[in-house]
């Protein structure tokens, strides 16, 4: 069970997990070994899974967010492994989601513009049969977080 200081914690880290761990163990109201020992209890029971560094996609030419919807008349193990392996096999895709009601998977794809949409889709389709394919593009990002809120835990 985390207590509100693990929950700092976790939103501190969130925020920035390179700040120092004195500025965490100030904010925390704890020494940096006592703050030390939290957070390697954190990653050790699997709340911090890794650290990661959140790269600007406009810096590396990847501004342009498409999503597309995907139903499917196969939910087989076998094409649900082959989806999964030509879903790997594209980094643009990063996000994948399978949905309740009438569609199957939502995809989020980044690319550079929107003409790159039709290579994207046909590296897919190559890899695995679809019934229906449907592109979405994002106009604007309204909002994007990488912090989960921790009340819940």
């Amino acid at each position: 069970m985390l207590d509100d200081r693990d929950r700092l914690l976790l939103d501190l880290l969130q925020e920035d997990a390179d700040r120092p761990v004195q500025d965490l163990a100030e904010r925390a109201a704890l020494s940096p070994s006592a703050c030390s020992r939290r957070i390697q209890r954190l990653r050790d029971e699997g709340y911090v899974r890794r650290r990661v560094a959140l790269v600007d996609r406009r810096k590396i030419n990847l501004p342009t967010t498409v999503f597309v919807i995907v139903k499917t008349s196969r939910h087989a193990g076998g094409w649900l492994e082959e989806f999964r392996a030509a879903l790997a096999a594209i980094p643009e895709i990063v996000e994948v989601h399978r949905l309740t009601g009438n569609f199957d998977y939502i995809l989020k794809i980044v690319l550079p513009d929107v003409e790159h949409y039709d290579t994207i889709y046909k590296r897919l389709v190559s890899r695995v049969e679809l019934f229906d394919v449907s592109a979405y593009i994002s106009m604007e990002t309204v909002k994007t977080e990488t912090a989960l809120p921790t009340r819940y835990a």
